[in-house]
């Protein structure tokens, strides 16, 4: 099918791997333009029923409990980003040449010769935050955009909807770029890689080189972080256009070719006449919100991208101050006694946590959850001197007691040996008695909650719920 746009798409047999948020929409819209769509998916639940009803009204063929078979006749699959390159339907696929795209790549292909252009975001930590603080910017320079990808709006639907745009903010997840090999953004960031759905794609090795896709083909700036030199080495292989340019942020005083912060103000020096000499003041450090050193730098990359499409400086600092960000990423919830309590229940692995921990002085933690495979010593090192205390819940919490023991010895630690429902407020109320006034209480798992909780959300409103009583 080659890397073209697909014009001709009547009598095609395409098979679409995963019905969910993804696999509905792509069969609907293969179907609309006259593929021959079969539906294949694992489960047969009763979700899953309800959503092969609707497509099979449309007349697409759609098989439950049968995710491995590759269908007689097909030309071409469609999966959900979620499944793994493994599994046995994308072996026989291989094996008979049959090319596999991901949602975004048939988002990409679906694009009318004028579509608007992609700043695309990706990295193990900030990338929802990134795109929505960049969409915010553009927004205040005038320009029609939205935040899609795994986020927001699904891309199928911003690139096949009525909505004209100028340009749109992406975020794209590793197993997102993993299947969407033609995808060429105009600029793009990797804003940090840490170990992360290892699970998923075998290696580390393996996870940078998907996350690195997204550098291909771009055409004024890669962005990358100065501090994590393994986002700089991914700038270096990617195949760009000629005067495609590599584009630094960093906490620091920039040097040529990158934004930075000098005196509490963001500047750049980058999209500057001669960079050598000058500077550009984009914004304070006050504007960005919260002003923690993690998201000092998502804005410092959010700019960097907007810059790279032209937005004046203005817009920067008025997309910056317009941005709330989302609940449950480094959330204050309230003041009890002295005391802050902070929620972010957004930090559901190791290099969140880490980010988190660093934006507070003295802390009293609260963690634990499912780990994931995720191993807690470097992230113990590194905060053990902010701690004043740790209150540790969840199915894999002694993991993280082990490492307190080698590395934080010192630190009070209460371990909770419950998953009820009120074991959240047993937690907050520990680390009340631990905290004294200027602490921070920080809820900054470093685990997935689905050992307790349907998700990160419900995690951090049981946490200001029960926080809500303590002030009571």
């Amino acid at each position: 099918m080659g890397s073209g746009q697909v014009t001709d798409w009547q009598g095609k047999h395409v098979t679409v791997a995963g019905l969910g948020v993804s696999g509905v929409p792509a069969a609907k819209v293969l179907h609309a333009r006259g593929a021959i769509v079969t539906v294949v998916n694992d489960g047969d639940d009763a979700r899953a029923r309800e959503q092969a009803a609707e497509l099979e009204a449309l007349g697409v063929t759609v098989r439950l409990g049968d995710g491995a078979t590759l269908p007689e006749g097909t030309e071409l699959i469609v999966t959900a980003p979620g499944w793994k390159p493994d599994k046995p339907l994308f072996q026989a696929a291989r094996a008979a040449g049959i090319e596999i795209w991901g949602d975004v790549e048939l988002a990409w292909r679906l694009r009318g010769p004028d579509a608007a252009p992609w700043l695309a975001v990706t990295g193990t930590n900030g990338k929802t935050t990134t795109v929505q603080m960049l969409a915010s910017i553009l927004k205040a320079a005038g320009l029609r955009t939205a935040a899609v990808g795994n986020i927001g709006v699904s891309l199928l639907d911003a690139v096949l909807g009525d909505e004209e745009y100028d340009v749109l903010a992406v975020e794209l997840s590793s197993y997102q770029l993993h299947w969407a090999p033609s995808l060429r953004a105009h600029s793009a960031a990797v804003l940090n890689l840490a170990p992360d759905h290892l699970d998923w794609h075998g290696s580390m090795e393996a996870y940078a080189k998907d996350k690195g896709r997204i550098y291909e083909g771009n055409r004024v700036a890669c962005v990358y972080n100065v501090a994590d030199k393994l986002t700089e080495d991914l700038v270096r292989e990617a195949d760009v256009e000629e005067g495609c340019r590599a584009v630094g942020f960093t906490l620091g005083t920039p040097g040529p070719s990158q934004l930075g912060v000098v005196d509490g103000i963001l500047v750049d020096r980058a999209f500057v006449e001669n960079r050598q000499k000058n500077a550009q003041e984009l914004a304070e450090v006050s504007d960005v919100n919260p002003p923690a050193p993690h998201n000092i730098a998502n804005a410092l990359a959010a700019a960097a991208l907007a810059r790279a499409f032209g937005v004046p400086p203005t817009a920067v600092r008025d997309g910056l101050r317009a941005f709330t960000p989302d609940a449950h990423r480094i959330a204050h919830v309230a003041d009890v006694d002295g005391v802050s309590y902070v929620d972010d229940s957004k930090a559901t692995n190791t290099h969140a946590a880490e980010a988190s921990l660093a934006s507070y002085e003295s802390i009293v933690w609260i963690a634990g959850g499912l780990a994931k495979g995720a191993t807690f010593d470097e992230l113990v090192a590194k905060s053990a001197k902010r701690l004043r205390g740790a209150v540790l819940i969840g199915a894999d919490r002694a993991l993280i007691l082990e490492a307190l023991a080698r590395h934080a010895p010192e630190v009070p630690v209460v371990d909770l040996d419950r998953t009820d429902t009120g074991a959240m407020l047993a937690a907050v109320q520990e680390a009340r008695r631990l905290a004294t006034a200027g602490d921070t209480v920080l809820l900054a798992p470093a685990c997935a909650s689905m050992d307790m909780f349907a998700n990160y959300n419900k995690r951090g409103d049981a946490f200001a719920q029960a926080v809500r009583e303590l002030g009571a």
